[in-house]
């Protein structure tokens, strides 16, 4: 009799950690769509745009298990940047909220998952209540990246050539009776500001 309930008791206890598997939030985030698919055990999905690494960092791959949840992180690494909604997966990485929504559905963190802030918020709250699994696949698309940097690429020259411009024009009136009078104007300097409060979210 003994031995039947050793037996009964391990039965119902991999029935119930089945049930706590299924019922755990499955939060799968694919890299080349920047997008994350969250599943819930009540029943509830979602689908929402994401920003992982950018170019020159990365965003790891694999599945894993939330190990801590922070209401709000400040960032050592980067300049104390706010993370509010942590979900940290693996060593500093961890999916977040972020101030610098127009950038989602495209790289452009260091290595955390971005989302928006309402979201991550939602997504805090059903992880803390049911756990979670989380799986990450794909590859961040390079199009997007190569497009920024052409547009970079295309801006310094527009500058340049403009620059150029000013200094032939400023040339040109070195002949002028009164050429002080074309003597560029000493602006103030601006303020200090950290740099994360010019990108908020840069991390």
């Amino acid at each position: 009799m003994r031995i039947l309930a050793v037996v009964f008791a391990l039965i119902c206890g991999l029935f119930s950690a089945n049930r706590a598997a299924e019922a755990a939030v499955s939060i799968s985030i694919d890299l080349s769509s920047q997008t994350m698919n969250v599943r819930s055990g009540s029943g509830e999905n979602f689908v929402w745009h994401v920003s992982s690494a950018r170019s020159g960092f990365v965003t790891p791959r694999g599945s894993f298990k939330p190990y801590s949840l922070q209401r709000m992180h400040y960032s050592k690494k980067y300049h104390n940047s706010p993370m509010p909604h942590s979900i940290f997966f693996r060593g500093g990485y961890a999916i977040h909220g972020t101030y610098s929504v127009a950038q989602l559905g495209r790289p452009a963190s260091h290595g955390c998952i971005r989302l928006a802030p309402q979201n991550a918020a939602k997504l805090f709250a059903m992880v803390q209540a049911e756990g979670a699994n989380i799986y990450i696949s794909g590859a961040a698309p390079v199009g997007k990246t190569m497009i920024a940097k052409a547009g970079k690429k295309k801006s310094k020259a527009m500058y340049a050539k403009a620059h150029g411009k000013h200094k032939t024009t400023f040339a040109a009136h070195k002949t002028h009776a009164n050429p002080m009078a074309f003597a560029p104007v000493k602006r103030a300097a601006p303020a200090p500001v950290k740099v994360w409060q010019t990108h908020p979210g840069d991390f």
